[in-house]
C-alpha cells in the first residue's frame, strides 16, 4: 500500500517519538494525517495544558522557559520543548508525559531530538535532559549518550526516508504496544499481518 508523497522541510519532534514507537504509526499520523482519540490521548492533552502556555518562571536557581520552539537545519527536524531549564548557564530540555517511565525508548529519542536542536541553536553541548511522568509523579533523568544520539539520528533518517517513499510499513504486532496505541482500530495489526503473510505465501506458490 502506498500513500501520497510529501517531503517536509522539518519533521516535528513529536513524530520522532511516533516513529521510534512504531514506523506504521508514524506514517498513519504524519504522512496520512490520521488521528484517533482514546482515553490515553485525551488524558495526555489535558495533562499538557499546564505546560503548553509560553512564559518564563523562576524555581529557586533554575529558570524555566516554557514551550520553546527549536529546530535543526542539519537534521530537518523541529518542534516545541515543553520546558527548557537554565541553571548556571547550562540548558536542559524537560518533556512531560502522562504515563510511566521505562516502557519504551521512544520518549528518550524525542527528548534527544530536542537536545540536538538546542545544541545547534545555542552552540552549547547539552549533556542531559529529563522526562516528568505524571503517572509516577517523578522525573527521569536522561543522559544523551553517544548511543542515544546515534539512535536518534537513525530515527530522523528513517523518518525522512519514509516520508519520501510514502510506503506504509508492516505492523509491528507487539501486543503491549498495539494495546496502548490510539490507532489500533485503524491499523488492525493482527489482521494486517495475516493478510500480508497470506499475500506473500500466495506469491511464493504462484
Amino acid at each position: 500500500m502506498t500513500t501520497m508523497q510529501l517531503e517536509p522541510e522539518l519533521i516535528p519532534l513529536a513524530m520522532l517519538n511516533a516513529l521510534a514507537y512504531c514506523p506504521r504509526r508514524f506514517v498513519y499520523e504524519y504522512v496520512q494525517g490520521e488521528m484517533l482519540l482514546n482515553a490515553h490521548v485525551v488524558e495526555g492533552t489535558l495533562r499538557h495544558a499546564a505546560v503548553d502556555a509560553e512564559g518564563t518562571a523562576w524555581r529557586g536557581e533554575v529558570v524555566q522557559h516554557r514551550r520553546v520552539y527549536v529546530w535543526s537545519d542539519r537534521l530537518r527536524i523541529g518542534g516545541f520543548c515543553d520546558v527548557v531549564e537554565e541553571q548556571a548557564g547550562q540548558l536542559q530540555p524537560v518533556e512531560y508525559k502522562k504515563g510511566k517511565p521505562g516502557k519504551w525508548p521512544s520518549d528518550h529519542v524525542q527528548l534527544c531530538g530536542q537536545a540536538l536542536c538546542l545544541e545547534e541553536r545555542t552552540g552549547q553541548m547539552i549533556g542531559q535532559g529529563a522526562i516528568f511522568y505524571f503517572a509516577a509523579r517523578r522525573r527521569e533523568v536522561v543522559v544523551f549518550t553517544p548511543e542515544l544520539r546515534a539512535q536518534t539520528e537513525q530515527v530522523v533518517a528513517a523518518a525522512h526516508a519514509l516520508v519520501a517513499s510514502g510506503e506504509l510499513p508492516p505492523p509491528v504486532e507487539q501486543r503491549a504496544k498495539c494495546r496502548e496505541c490510539s490507532l489500533e482500530p485503524l491499523c488492525m495489526p493482527r489482521l494486517a499481518g495475516l493478510l500480508e503473510r497470506w499475500q506473500a505465501r500466495g506469491e511464493e506458490l504462484g
